[in-house]
């Protein structure tokens, strides 16, 4: 195939890389590849050097073809690659059909604002060659990477949809996601004559990290309820360049945007959360479906015999593999061990393949396909042990990078830090203390995404309620009772899940089929909490058979049955183990509330909350929600009760916990020495005497049990905060000399000075007595200086004026 020269200097620093020894595949199934990172041309390769592979043959141009178009190119590299910093990985292909072969070309260009210009050379010289032009939608820290490991940054989410009625998809996606940033018809036609699609949204910032992770989870998703291409669920999945050409097939047209909204931008967050709301469109299916029609069905694949050389109606290697996938989604989702699963997999291998494959391409085989079911489907059910076919990876990070990683925390499940992603809450409380009865109040609101005593979800909560305690007419008795208001129950209905009383372990058996009553419940979207409730019903401690207090025992049934339980279900979903605690003093409660916890001590090291409701005064109502945080800064204890039938928290400082006799005491004489101080300084007034506050301590030091001066002092500073209290700067019309007190003259409400009547000139009725003392200033109740009255006839209290 002739190459057509083309000047370096226009491309730049980009740099290209000669192609893996593999023949090209299609696109659509192919990953981009970083097997060759040399610059030296291998024997027969063909290398793009337009100095070196330079001939005069006249290129082959269809006049009437499609060209390359700067513009929408430069669109395209704004929208997918415009925040980006790095290398963009690119590459070539000749597309299929066409008659013509050829190898592929990787290139890796800076994202800059070069970017475009060099993009549409390279998509030039690719036009001319037959070749369609693909990049990754995202960025790479180091030429000749282009793995998804090596994938460092991502701006767009993108959906393929690529058969369907994809009008009615594109329709669907845009009623529950909002519209596209860009779409972009690919080129290919659907056998019913519409144009296939790529769906675009940009965010408002690059992706990093883990949310690289997430925002391929999120192509996945939505592809899986559009009925897209599921291959986007890898991030080093390649995609046509917009304004590039696309041959296939004998078709040479445009890669074409056909909307575009370039200021149209998402956060990662909102849009996260619209997926998760979105619903299947019309007519797509998230149920797998097992057995297609280009592939043997796995019943009949068990029990037929295969001969090699293709003798029967597939070949040994189809047939393994689908049983071999049969038996691995068995030990996915629990229901054989891995030592089950692997015995199965090699008794197919004796009894149905002739001859036998050997062991070895028998575990190969097998660990490649378990490592692309768990990609796909999550961790499994059942933990990996040492039968498994693939190992666990082991992360670690140094010093360096747990330093430098700036990206935001994950969101709370319940804030602040109460339960975060992949967290463990304990509840722990004596019998008929109120437990349960405050769980139950505290997963309606959170199933409705409403704060319930300062513990805040982010947003409407999928919880599963796996409840042993309450058989199920007991059960609807107490929801039906459960003093909330009607908006808050309505936004509930749909996300609590409860079970009546259980009557089973949570051992293996036990596990599957909760994990398939939580897939029945949520088939749509991922578990976002699950609560286990008691321990004490459900506890399976292993084959020892230990119990509670066996710290091995506890240590098995947290990690290998609920642990194992999330995982299956959804590893960040959070966890709440509702558990009893046994009798400690009241002394012991209040040094470590915590110890009370019932059964062996692995249980305080395993969780990352604990919280523990108990009454510290049996003959009063109050409960004191003790705190514990693995994950977050301490929170203070909480004062709860329930007011007219409803959860509330109290103010600690307002309630007595200890010696309530004695401290309702004191609140008497502080009220009676109030009511004595106010009615002084009344009754001075009227005999026409008044008193700065270091005069009226004084005068009154030891009388009427006030207490010595100090505490007097003490009182009037009290009774001016609260508003009881003002000053007059000057009572000079009176005889009274202007006073140095920063305050001035104490004043009460009402108060009169002196006993002079007032008369009514016309009547001559006895008005009153004394002359009205107005004040002029008060005591800010915030910086407690002297501030100026704004209406002396008006008695104003501090709450009165924040109000």
């Amino acid at each position: 195939m002739p190459v057509l020269p083309m000047g370096r200097a226009l491309l730049g620093p980009a740099r290209m890389t000669d192609t893996p020894k593999d023949p090209p595949e299609p696109p659509e199934d192919t990953n981009m590849r970083d097997d060759s990172t040399t610059d030296q041309p291998g024997e027969n390769l063909v290398h793009f050097n337009p100095w070196r592979d330079f001939n005069d043959a006249a290129p082959q141009i269809d006049p009437f073809g499609d060209e390359p178009d700067p513009e929408q190119i430069a669109s395209f590299m704004e929208v997918v690659f415009g925040y980006c910093d790095g290398l963009i990985p690119v590459r070539s292909f000749i597309d299929k059909g066409q008659g013509i072969d050829g190898r592929p070309h990787n290139i890796w260009i800076a994202a800059d604002e070069t970017a475009p210009e060099k993009m549409a050379t390279f998509a030039g010289w690719a036009a001319r060659e037959g070749a369609a032009v693909y990049v990754i939608p995202g960025t790479v820290t180091e030429s000749g990477r282009a793995k998804a490991a090596d994938v460092a940054q991502m701006q767009a989410v993108v959906v393929d949809i690529d058969s369907g009625d994809i009008a009615a998809r594109r329709a669907h996606l845009e009623r529950h996601l909002g519209p596209p940033t860009m779409v972009v018809e690919s080129g290919g036609i659907t056998p019913e004559g519409q144009h296939k699609a790529h769906v675009w949204w940009k965010l408002t910032e690059p992706a990093e990290g883990d949310d690289i992770a997430r925002l391929c989870r999120l192509r996945g998703d939505i592809a899986a309820k559009v009925g897209g291409d599921m291959h986007f669920r890898s991030a080093h999945q390649p995609i046509r360049v917009a304004g590039s050409v696309y041959y296939k097939n004998g078709l040479k047209t445009l890669v074409r945007i056909v909307e575009l909204n370039a200021r149209l931008e998402r956060d990662l967050d909102e849009f996260a959360e619209a997926v998760v709301d979105m619903p299947p469109a019309p007519g797509v299916s998230l149920t797998p479906d097992f057995a297609t029609l280009d592939k043997p069905a796995v019943e009949d694949v068990l029990v037929t015999p295969v001969r090699e050389g293709g003798a029967d109606d597939w070949s040994r290697f189809e047939g393994a593999s689908a049983a071999i996938g049969y038996f691995i989604r068995l030990v996915h989702e629990g229901r054989l061990s891995k030592a089950e699963g692997w015995e199965a997999i090699c008794g197919y291998n004796a009894a149905m393949l002739r001859p036998q494959w050997p062991v070895e391409r028998l575990k190969r085989e097998s660990e490649r396909l378990w490592a692309r079911h768990v990609e796909r489907h999550g961790p499994p059910l059942v933990r990996l042990d040492s039968a498994a076919p693939v190992p666990d990876e082991i992360p670690s990070f140094t010093l360096g990078q747990l330093l430098d990683d700036k990206s935001p925390m994950p969101a709370d499940l319940i804030g602040p830090r109460v339960l975060t992603p992949g967290g463990l809450l304990v509840l722990g409380g004596a019998p008929k203390v109120g437990k349960s009865d405050l769980l139950i109040a505290l997963l309606v609101h959170l199933a409705a995404g409403v704060p319930f005593l300062g513990f805040t979800p982010p947003r409407p909560l999928r919880i599963f309620y796996l409840q042993a305690e309450i058989q199920y007419h007991y059960l609807r008795e107490r929801m039906q009772q459960i003093g909330l208001p009607p908006e808050l129950i309505v936004a509930a209905r749909d996300n609590l899940i409860v079970t009546p009383k259980l009557r089973m372990l949570l051992d293996a058996e036990g596990s599957a089929r909760v994990a398939e009553a939580i897939r029945s419940a949520f088939p749509d979207d991922p578990l976002d909490i699950l609560c286990i409730d008691p321990i004490r019903n459900l506890f399976d401690g292993g084959p020892d058979g230990g119990g509670e207090n066996d710290n091995a025992a506890m240590m098995f049934f947290l990690k290998d049955r609920v642990e194992v339980l999330r995982d299956h279900v959804n590893p960040d979903c959070g966890v709440i183990l509702v558990h009893h605690t046994k009798k400690l003093s009241k002394h012991q409660v209040k040094e470590d509330p915590f110890l009370a916890l019932s059964g062996a001590s692995a249980l305080r090291g395993f969780y990352t909350t604990g919280l523990i409701l108990h009454r510290p005064d049996e003959e009063a109502s109050e409960r004191r929600l003790e705190i514990e945080l693995r994950n977050g800064p301490a929170l203070p204890a909480k004062v709860v009760d329930k007011v007219n039938g409803t959860w509330a928290e109290l103010t600690p400082s307002s309630e007595r916990l200890v010696r309530k006799d004695l401290g309702a005491r004191h609140d008497a004489e502080r009220d009676r020495k109030n009511l004595v101080v106010l009615g002084l300084i009344f009754d001075e007034a009227a005999e026409g005497r008044l008193y700065t506050a270091t005069q009226f301590a004084e005068a009154f030091e030891n009388q009427l049990d006030l207490g010595g001066r100090y505490s007097i002092r003490e009182r009037l500073s009290v009774l001016a905060t609260k508003g009881q209290i003002k000053f007059r700067r000057n009572f000079t019309e009176h005889g009274f000399p202007g006073t140095q007190s920063h305050f001035g003259y104490l004043v009460v409400r009402d108060m009169r000075f002196g006993r002079d009547p007032v008369i009514d000139a016309e009547t001559g009725e006895v008005l009153e007595e004394g002359v009205a003392v107005l004040p002029t200033h008060y005591k800010c109740p915030h910086s407690g200086r002297a501030r100026e009255v704004e209406n002396p006839s008006v008695w104003v209290y501090p709450e009165e004026a924040h109000d």
